[in-house]
C-alpha cells in the first residue's frame, strides 16, 4: 500500500483544505509556514502576505506561539476573532521528539456559520442542561431539619438523635409507620453531614421487581444480558460514592439481595452485573421500614447480620396520633404548601375541623393529613375549611364519636353489652379496611401500606371479611 509520500503534492493541499476548514502553520519562533486559502479569506489576507510573518501579527488572540513554547495541546478552545467566537485546535509538532513548530485549525470562521451551527445545536445543549439540572436535583438532599416540624417530646427526642447522627458516619435506621416522616428524616442527616454536598440516592425497596433488583444496586456491564444499555450503567451505589444511599423499605429486600449488601457494606465495594473487576465506593447507608425486623429476623425473612449493619443509630419516628400537640401546627405549615401550589391565601381550619383531627387516629399519618387537606382545599369556596369539606370518613359522627372515645347521648355504659373480644377485633380491624378503602379509593396496596400490613395479609382479610 503506497504511503503518504506517494501522493503528489498537490492532492496533500486539496485534502488540507478539505478536511481542515482553517488551518495554520507556525515554526518554533512563531512565524508561519503554512496557511491554507480559506483562513487567508477569512482574515482578509493572502498566503503570500501572511506566509513569513508572525502568527501574532496575522491571528489576533492567537495563542499559537504559546503552544510552540509549552508544548501542551489547546484542544476546543474559543477563539473570539474579528467579532466572531471560533472553536480553535492548537497542536505542538514534534519530530524525532523534538517540537518544531505547531498546527492550528478553526471552525466557524464567519458569524454566518456560527448562527447556523447554534441554531442547530442550542436546542440540544438546553435539552441536556435541563436533563442533567433534572439528574442533579435528584440526586440532592431537598429538605433540612428546620423541615421537620413538631415539638411534642418524642418527636423532638428523634430529631435531636438525628441532628446528632448527622456528624457521624455511621448506618442510621429509622424506624415508623407509613407517612411519618422518614424520607425527610434521611434528606435532613445528608444534608447536615459531611456528606451533604455530595449525592443522596434513593431506592425504595418494595418498588423494584426481585429480578432487577441486583442491577439497579451494583449496576450492569455492557451486554450483560439482553436489551441492556449500551455502555452499560451505573448503579445506586456507584451514583451515591461519596454520598448517602437511602434504601426505603429496607424491610421488603429480597433474602437473596441481603446477603449481596452485606457483603457489600462489609468489602466496601461492588461488582457490576456482568462485571469482572471490583469497584471501590465510599457510601453510607440510611435504611427505613415501616415493619418490626426484629421480629423479621426471629422468623428468618430478615438477615440477623445485616440487621446489626443497619441498626448502628437507630431513629424511631412517632406516629401523629401519637403526638396529636403537633398536628395543628404541622397541618398549618402543610395549608401554607398548598396555598402557594393554588394560588390561595389566608385559608385557615375551623375550630370543629381541628377538632375533628385531634380526634382522628391518622392511620396514614403526615401524608394522610396532607391528603385530607388538599382534598379540602380543592372543594372550598371560602377561605375557612369546615367539616363539610372533608372527606366523609372524618364528616360521619359514628365514626367521629368511635376515635373520639365519646359515646352517643343516648347509651350508657351499663346499658351495653359486653361482646367476646375475638369479635370487637374482628369488627375493628373490618371497619379499619373499610376506611383505608375508603380513603384510598380503593386502592388495595396503598390501603395496606396506611394500615403498616403486608398486601397478603391485607387481601386474606378483605376475604374473610367479605370486603371486595
Amino acid at each position: 500500500m503506497a504511503g503518504i509520500d506517494k501522493l503528489p503534492y498537490e492532492w496533500i493541499k486539496e485534502i488540507i483544505n478539505v478536511i481542515a476548514e482553517k488551518i495554520v502553520v507556525i515554526n518554533r519562533d512563531g512565524i508561519i509556514e503554512y496557511i491554507n486559502s480559506a483562513y487567508c479569506e477569512f482574515l482578509g489576507t493572502t498566503m503570500e502576505e501572511a506566509i513569513g510573518k508572525p502568527v501574532q501579527e496575522i491571528i489576533e488572540n492567537t495563542r499559537m506561539h504559546i503552544v510552540v513554547k509549552t508544548g501542551q495541546a489547546e484542544i476546543a478552545s474559543v477563539h473570539p476573532i474579528k467579532g466572531s467566537e471560533m472553536i480553535a485546535n492548537r497542536y505542538p509538532l514534534y519530530i524525532n521528539g523534538e517540537i518544531v513548530g505547531a498546527v492550528g485549525t478553526v471552525s466557524f470562521g464567519n458569524p454566518e456559520e456560527w448562527m447556523d451551527y447554534s441554531e442547530r445545536i442550542q436546542p440540544l445543549l438546553a435539552e441536556l442542561k435541563y436533563y442533567k439540572a433534572e439528574f442533579q436535583n435528584e440526586l440532592r438532599s431537598k429538605y433540612n431539619f428546620n423541615d421537620l416540624i413538631g415539638d411534642s417530646p418524642m418527636f423532638q427526642a428523634a430529631k435531636h438523635l438525628a441532628e446528632r447522627a448527622a456528624g457521624s458516619q455511621s448506618a442510621v435506621l429509622l424506624l415508623g409507620e407509613s407517612g411519618t416522616g422518614k424520607e425527610l428524616f434521611a434528606h435532613a442527616i445528608h444534608q447536615t453531614s459531611p456528606r451533604g454536598h455530595f449525592s443522596f440516592v434513593r431506592l425504595n425497596c418494595a418498588s423494584i421487581p426481585e429480578h432487577l433488583f441486583e442491577s439497579e444496586l451494583f449496576g450492569y456491564e455492557e451486554g450483560a444480558f439482553t436489551g441492556s444499555k449500551k455502555g452499560g450503567k451505573k448503579g445506586k451505589f456507584e451514583l451515591a460514592h461519596c454520598g448517602t444511599l437511602f434504601l426505603d423499605e429496607v424491610g421488603d429486600m429480597p433474602l437473596h439481595m441481603q446477603s449481596k449488601l452485606l457483603r457489600v457494606l462489609q468489602e466496601k465495594e461492588i461488582e457490576r452485573v456482568g462485571g469482572q473487576s471490583p469497584i471501590p465506593i465510599d457510601v453510607r447507608i440510611i435504611a427505613a421500614t415501616n415493619r418490626n425486623l426484629e421480629k423479621m429476623v426471629e422468623e428468618g425473612h430478615f438477615r440477623q447480620d445485616l440487621y446489626y449493619r443497619l441498626n448502628v443509630m437507630k431513629i424511631n419516628i412517632p406516629s401523629l396520633r401519637e403526638r396529636k400537640e403537633d398536628i395543628l401546627p404541622i397541618a398549618k405549615v402543610l395549608l401554607k404548601k398548598l396555598e402557594r401550589n393554588f394560588h390561595r391565601q389566608g385559608i385557615e381550619l375551623s375550630t370543629e375541623v381541628i377538632r375533628r383531627f385531634e380526634a382522628h387516629s391518622w392511620p396514614g399519618n403526615i401524608r394522610e393529613l396532607e391528603n385530607v387537606l388538599e382534598r379540602a382545599v380543592n372543594v372550598l369556596d371560602g377561605n375557612i375549611i369546615h367539616v363539610a369539606h372533608l372527606p366523609l370518613y372524618l364528616q360521619d359522627n359514628h365514626v367521629y364519636r368511635e376515635t373520639a372515645h365519646i359515646q352517643p347521648d343516648d347509651v350508657h355504659p351499663a346499658e351495653e353489652t359486653i361482646q367476646p373480644l375475638k369479635e370487637i377485633v374482628a369488627a375493628a380491624e373490618k371497619s379499619a379496611i373499610k376506611k383505608a378503602l375508603q380513603f384510598t379509593n380503593g386502592n388495595k396496596r396503598l390501603a395496606a401500606k396506611m394500615l403498616g400490613i403486608g398486601k397478603t395479609s391485607f387481601y386474606d382479610k378483605c376475604r374473610t371479611y367479605e370486603i371486595d
